[in-house]
């Protein structure tokens, strides 16, 4: 397998207001799997076909938005080789050591020309997904899979300032691929730009913004269109708000639902997408099309999809 390097998101630490909200949100309604409650008071969740201890984290804040996002690379030498790197980018990295966050190795932590904190980490403890790794089968136990029927993290998108400088990085330091881009009609200015360490659509996605460090939703992958409409009703039957009832992008090819956690935070769940290569060409969209780009059903813009952040 080529895949090595930067291989995926592993962490979203979320801003939560009411902890007890969020819980409920998180765990019983989108049937992700609580896993512990740390000395400080944030409560720790996996989906449940990630085989790492965690992948959501909800901090207690008086504010909602994003603390962190982490992306795990394939090893401790890789770590070590991008240390550098990023420093010559001309973004100062602080070396955490391991234990700091709970149940990972040592970290990297630097701060993105839009303003976000970012990790890259090599270790975390592995749990399983229930299934064991011989003669696992293709399902686990009845009331594993739950909720909303999430399988995994998929990927954050990002607002802020200097996005191209975000867009650089990852492309020159951690070898990603530029897959799309919304641009400015007139302009040509850029709007959004997703990039990708796999063959996904995307694994992060910045929007351009007038301040830094904003967070626009975290997203987590169904298996298949079918349980997307089954997420609807769920989502429907907990009263949970809706931003964009079901729909499919234009940019990544994505089916979608956009709604908001107790706090206010945006969650996505998402399903499909198109297969990515390196030598997939990059797709450009502009804003003559931007409903179409944005939901490529009813080709409607939502004016809050680029104003409503946390």
């Amino acid at each position: 397998m080529a895949l090595r390097g930067v291989l995926r998101l592993g962490e979203v630490c979320i801003r939560v207001l009411d902890m007890a909200a969020a819980r409920r949100h998180y765990g019983d309604h989108l049937g992700l799997h609580e896993v512990m409650t740390d000395a400080e008071g944030k409560v720790y969740f996996k989906a449940w076909d990630e085989h790492d201890h965690h992948s959501i984290v909800l901090n207690p804040s008086d504010r909602a938005g994003m603390d962190h996002f982490a992306f795990k690379v394939y090893d401790d030498a890789t770590l070590t080789a991008l240390a550098p790197r990023i420093e010559a980018f001309g973004l100062p990295v602080t070396h955490i050591a391991a234990g700091i966050y709970p149940k990972s190795g040592r970290r990297l932590q630097f701060v993105l020309p839009s303003g976000h904190t970012m990790h890259l980490y090599a270790e975390k403890e592995q749990i399983g997904n229930t299934l064991g790794t011989l003669n696992p089968g293709t399902t686990p136990d009845e009331g594993v899979i739950r909720g909303l029927r999430i399988n995994r993290l998929d990927h954050t998108l990002l607002g802020g300032v200097n996005i191209d400088e975000n867009a650089r990085l990852f492309q020159e330091v951690f070898d990603f691929d530029l897959t799309e881009r919304l641009i400015e009609t007139e302009s040509g200015m850029s709007l959004a730009l997703f990039v990708s360490c796999s063959t996904k659509p995307h694994d992060i996605a910045f929007v351009l913004q007038p301040v830094p460090n904003r967070f626009h939703h975290v997203s987590f992958l169904l298996e298949s269109v079918n349980d997307l409409v089954h997420a609807a009703d769920m989502i429907g039957k907990h009263r949970i708000p809706v931003e964009v009832s079901p729909n499919r992008h234009g940019i990544t090819r994505g089916a979608t639902i956009y709604f908001f956690d107790p706090s206010g935070n945006r969650n996505e769940v998402f399903a499909g997408g198109y297969v990515h290569y390196p030598d997939t060409p990059t797709l450009t969209w502009n804003t003559d099309d931007l409903g179409h780009a944005q939901f490529a059903q009813d080709n409607t813009p939502r004016e809050s999809f680029l104003t409503v952040l946390t």
